[in-house]
């Protein structure tokens, strides 16, 4: 094995948090100045067409988004700290710094090893199972409300759902299920863990870290759903919130089922939502220009500070 001095390790580790931000700011770049969906300029032009009005919802805009983040980020400080006391500013920079790797990842699967990164290797391991642990919440949460978002718009709009597609997704789910049990003690990816181990790990957690991660998804969710509602509106569309708000869940749900790689990811949510938002009579462009601001507000934006934790970090 070659051993390298702690210099060459310094610059070796420069270089890779260069690559990662190249790779990240690259991908947003492009992602919105080769959108095919909605042009910069139309964008640009819909959020200052709106005059006096745009300065204060743009302030809502970004306070929401905020309180988005920090319900995630008091949320990953409240898992973590099972392993590790950790204060909010160091959450913060963990969480910030973990979305900056994971935003040109598909699904963003990154965040898991970003994550594991500021732990000791001993506890990496525990580190990987809490963030499943909270990302699990979180979908599960997406899938609650989905799911009764679903229902409403199936019995509001009547919406025709394939026998045949519903019978495949039906069979599909109980084929994983009995996958699970059947290979439950065989390890997974990562060296020692099961699938057994996993779910007895997660069954040990303290009550009271479950229900405030679950207490934190909820107003996580409630937050970025509204958020997308706000802007909705600002953006001209003329609907309510009974009206918009179990399309908004059902958008959520179908674009969280759907894996992505990272350059197709907004194309396929900024699909689904024109697709559900027709229904109602919704146009493209509203929808589409929603889409993309809400993309900037809880990614984009947040990566920016989050590449800046990333080359002040110095690890242990």
């Amino acid at each position: 094995m070659i051993a390298y001095s702690h210099k060459t390790k310094q610059y070796l580790l420069l270089a890779l948090k260069v690559f990662i931000l190249g790779i990240t700011f690259g991908y947003i770049y492009f992602k919105i100045t080769q959108n095919e969906t909605l042009d910069l300029k139309e964008f640009s032009s819909e959020v200052f067409s709106k005059n006096n009005n745009s300065i204060g919802s743009i302030l809502i805009f970004f306070l929401l988004a905020i309180a988005n983040w920090f319900f995630e980020i008091l949320k990953w400080k409240t898992v973590a700290s099972v392993v590790q006391k950790l204060s909010f500013l160091t959450a913060m920079k963990q969480s910030l710094y973990s979305l900056t790797v994971s935003l040109a990842t598909p699904n963003r699967i990154g965040d898991y090893g970003a994550k594991a990164y500021f732990f000791e290797l001993e506890k990496r391991k525990q580190i990987l199972l809490l963030n499943f642990f909270s990302n699990s919440v979180q979908m599960g949460v997406t899938i609650l409300f989905g799911f009764l978002g679903l229902t409403y718009i199936i019995q509001k709009f009547g919406l025709s759902i394939s026998f045949s597609k519903l019978a495949i997704g039906v069979f599909s789910l109980i084929l994983i299920v009995i996958l699970g049990f059947v290979f439950k003690e065989q390890q997974l990816i990562v060296k020692g863990l099961s699938i057994s181990k996993v779910l007895n790990h997660i069954k040990n957690l303290s009550f009271l870290v479950k229900i405030k991660a679950i207490t934190y998804s909820f107003i996580r969710y409630l937050i970025f759903s509204y958020l997308f509602f706000y802007l909705l509106l600002f953006f001209g569309a003329t609907i309510s919130l009974y009206e918009a708000f179990p399309i908004i869940f059902t958008m959520y749900l179908l674009v969280s089922l759907v894996p992505t790689i990272f350059i197709f990811d907004v194309i396929v949510r900024g699909g689904t939502a024109v697709w559900l938002f027709s229904i109602i009579g919704v146009s493209e462009l509203t929808v589409l220009s929603t889409v993309l601001a809400m993309w900037m507000l809880n990614f984009v934006f947040p990566s920016i500070l989050g590449g800046y934790y990333m080359f002040t970090y110095k690890p242990r």
